[in-house]
């Protein structure tokens, strides 16, 4: 098995073992990025020096017992909206094309003690705004498995960067299913903790009361090792919960017996592709047949996530981005006659489209006359919500759903369609918005090729729940999306 092939955990078992070096391992990614990038595009930045010197001081660190833990000396790959010291954070926005952090994201920093080596940042839709990654100023990512696709968004970059075996696994965020539904895309594992499991501390707010940063990575074990890593409270971020139960990697039996998983009926009615339905439900057959007990129920209230989501996302980061105005850091316009004028022209110059388009309408929301007809009511739509899911996981363990309604659309198709490029979000909003854990595993794949994701979603700080279900799934069906798919054409043929 070579370098690429492996798994995070694999590669660093090997490294402890002394089979492979960390420096190999970084030359394997740079190698691989360096065959693949010009047509993927799953990064922003990419910093060989410093990962080369980050290689050779854990190289030591291992060598001395300074570094013990599994990830030690496994490349990663950061998405763009989280703080790294040093290293360009740009949101893949103009406006910050320039900001050097002073400072380490809190997850980065936990994975750094680890002993992890980031290559790069990795692309993403502006602001973490869109569910395809083509809002990106520096250009759009497309879909490993097949280039006229898109990779899905907003942490489009960094699951375009682990399915095209460019890094092992890599670090994502998730406001309304930018983890799981671009992970569904791409054929990888990628799991949104329960809110305040993982330290938002130096990510770049889009919408506060949502985000929530996560693993992406090729199978189930390594997103709850690096889980593992990266879930910590942190007086730094007032969210942050205190958990004991973070012991991710225990959860890893493979025993599904006595299990209550329900399916929504809403989730499988219209607008679902036969092609997605049809392996989530061989999947949940899978779970059954495992001695799990599955049956569809009404969970109700799914039409009001979408316009309940984006009122409270787009006013939150109406009020989030009135902080980029040019005069401390990021972009500022070269022509500008006064105060007024440059903050106008810089915001003009320094936000895209779809980012404009939010801040419009979070501040429509938020104002005098209309707060109460459509932020109020959005927050009172968003506790019903939270009460439905309350009422499904007394009697269910999990919730077992599609990640999106499709497999990845061609590039362009959602982008000309920003209300299409919305609905793609449907099965994954409302695990945001009550502030649910879910995991999205890849089951099968249409008759194009492309990836169909299965997400399960269970109740707050049950992830352990969900890792032991899509462990026993991994287990039972021993399906190897990644390591199948053909390195040496990787990106063009959609060919497993």
């Amino acid at each position: 098995m070579d370098i690429l092939s492996m798994t995070a955990l694999e590669l660093g078992r090997k490294i402890k073992a002394k089979e492979i070096t960390v420096k190999e391992a970084v030359e394997a990614c740079l190698k691989q990025i360096d065959k693949v990038e010009d047509k993927v595009n799953s990064f922003v930045t990419i910093d060989r020096e410093k990962a080369f010197n980050r290689a050779e001081e854990v190289q030591r660190g291992i060598e001395d017992g300074t570094y013990t833990g599994p990830l030690a000396g496994v490349p990663v790959a950061i998405k763009d909206n989280m703080c790294t010291k040093g290293m360009l954070t740009t949101c893949s926005s103009r406006i910050l094309e320039n900001f050097n952090p002073t400072y380490t994201a809190e997850a980065v920093l936990n994975l750094e003690k680890a002993g992890a080596v980031i290559i790069g940042k990795t692309n993403m839709d502006e602001f973490a705004m869109g569910s395809t990654t083509e809002t990106s100023y520096y250009g759009e990512t497309k879909n490993p498995w097949n280039l006229e696709h898109v990779p899905g968004g907003s942490s489009g970059g960094s699951c375009a960067a682990v399915a095209a075996l460019e890094v092992p696994y890599a670090l994502g965020s998730d406001t309304g299913g930018s983890i799981r539904q671009p992970s569904s895309y791409c054929g990888v594992v990628g799991i949104k903790p329960t809110y305040g499991t993982v330290s938002r501390y130096g990510l770049i707010a889009y919408g506060s009361s949502l985000d929530q940063i996560g693993p992406i990575a090729r199978d189930v074990s390594d997103c709850a090792a690096i889980l593992e890593t990266i879930a910590s409270h942190d007086v730094k971020d007032s969210t942050s919960m205190e958990r004991g139960d973070t012991d991710f990697t225990g959860a890893l039996v493979n025993d599904v017996k006595g299990m209550k998983i329900g399916i929504p009926r809403d989730y499988f009615s219209e607008g679902l592709d036969p092609e997605v339905a049809g392996p989530i439900l061989e999947a949940a057959k899978v779970l059954e047949e495992a001695g799990a007990s599955v049956e569809r129920f009404d969970l109700g209230l799914v039409k009001y996530a979408i316009p309940a989501y984006y009122v409270i996302a787009s006013a939150e980061a109406s009020s989030n981005l009135a902080r980029f105005d040019g005069v401390k850091y990021g972009y500022r316009t070269a022509d500008y006659e006064e105060l007024h004028g440059m903050y106008k022209k810089t915001r003009s110059e320094g936000f895209g489209p779809e980012v404009k388009r939010r801040i419009m309408l979070g501040s429509f929301v938020l104002s005098s006359g209309y707060y109460d007809a459509y932020y109020l009511k959005a927050l009172k739509t968003k506790a019903l919500i939270k009460k439905a899911f309350d009422q499904a996981f007394a009697k269910y363990d999990m919730i077992l759903a599609p990640a999106a309604p499709t497999t990845a659309p061609k590039l362009g198709s959602s982008l000309s369609d920003p209300l299409k490029m919305y609905l793609g979000d449907i099965y994954t909003i409302s695990v945001n918005l009550a502030g649910l854990p879910g995991i999205s595993i890849p089951v099968g794949r249409d008759s194009k090729g492309l990836p169909v994701g299965m997400q399960l979603i269970g109740d707050c700080f049950q992830e352990k729940k969900l890792f032991r279900a899509a462990y026993t799934y991994e287990c039972l069906t021993q399906k190897k999306w990644i390591s199948d798919y053909d390195k040496t054409q990787t990106a063009g043929k959609g060919e497993a």
